[in-house]
């Protein structure tokens, strides 16, 4: 329980406050989230809609030359802004819940491993009672505040568009408000990292963007998403999906065809697809595969027509 003037807790160190007896009780993570957090999101305007609770995968790391399954790292909650209620929601910020009496910066630096992860810009860590915040914009992180001072959805948007340079009723951000046509339970949570930092670097007129994933993280995934959105917002003109060899043309083709339908064709040299939007080929089909090449087919096909807005490897 806290006494006093809220307004004034903030000059109050907080191992001050717990020797005064001001936090009376001690909750759980669980608690903390269930009874003090929760709460003050929802006074704050964070609707149910606008946060989620994200999970991250177990990954491999090495230690002293043997590798070993990382404890799985939870994230305890994901917050989103919209533009409107038809769009789809775009997460800005990470709270980790702690303890009501652990320090309320206790989580940052790992709260600021799984905002990289999920690529968000402002970071949170929290007791139930008071908040601190990482601004990955500026670099810089917050004195303690009461939780009732915790920004609104708003409030983060304004700093997200200032941030971003772009506002989301811009034409150029339009991609980054396609819903997702299979849900938001069709991707995991670092593809739609990937995604958003993609959408968000095109929306900042950047020409060149390149993603870089691991082996079976789902790239073709990423792919087919990322040209969806950006057809669906009416920004497509024609792509090419480049891959190193032909069982990957034909997953990535399969791929294509389930969200384009004949919109996706493969190319081969007997046959380079000149009216398909969406292109499947292999560096071998280009005459790219290696330095000694003269990339003739490419070259040629691009004189005909401009074949892709995005080189997808």
């Amino acid at each position: 329980m806290l006494c006093g003037d809220l307004g004034s807790i903030r000059a109050i160190p907080y191992d001050i406050l717990t020797k005064m007896g001001q936090i009376a009780m001690s909750l759980t993570e669980a608690d903390t989230r269930a009874k003090l957090i929760d709460p003050a999101l929802h006074r704050r305007g964070w609707t149910e809609d606008l946060i989620r609770r994200e999970e991250t995968d177990r990954g491999i790391e090495i230690v002293d030359g043997k590798p070993r399954r990382r404890e799985r790292g939870r994230v305890d909650y994901l917050l989103r802004i919209r533009a409107n209620v038809n769009t789809q929601p775009i997460a800005v910020a990470l709270i980790e819940a702690k303890r009501s009496d652990d320090p309320p910066d206790k989580g940052l630096e790992q709260a600021k491993k799984y905002a990289r992860l999920n690529h968000v810009p402002f970071v949170y860590s929290s007791n139930g009672h008071l908040f601190v915040e990482y601004d990955f914009f500026t670099g810089k992180t917050s004195a303690p505040k009461p939780l009732e001072e915790f920004p609104t959805p708003e409030e983060l948007r304004r700093r997200y568009e200032e941030g971003m340079g772009f506002s989301l009723d811009s034409e150029a951000a339009k991609p980054l408000l396609v819903p997702y046509p299979g849900g938001e339970a069709s991707r995991r949570y670092y593809q739609d990292a990937a995604i958003r930092a993609a959408l968000e670097k095109i929306a900042r007129g950047e020409k060149r963007v390149l993603l870089f994933l691991a082996t079976g993280s789902g790239k073709t995934f990423i792919a087919v998403h990322l040209l969806r959105k950006i057809a669906d917002a009416g920004q497509l003109r024609r792509a090419l999906f480049l891959c190193d060899r032909d069982e990957l043309r034909t997953q990535g083709l399969n791929a294509f065809q389930n969200v384009f339908g004949a919109d996706a064709a493969a190319v081969t040299t007997k046959n380079p697809q000149k009216n398909a939007r969406i292109l499947i080929a292999t560096y071998q089909t280009l005459n790219v595969a290696g330095e000694d090449e003269d990339a003739k087919f490419l070259l040629e096909v691009w004189r005909i027509r401009k074949v892709a807005q995005f080189f997808l490897v």
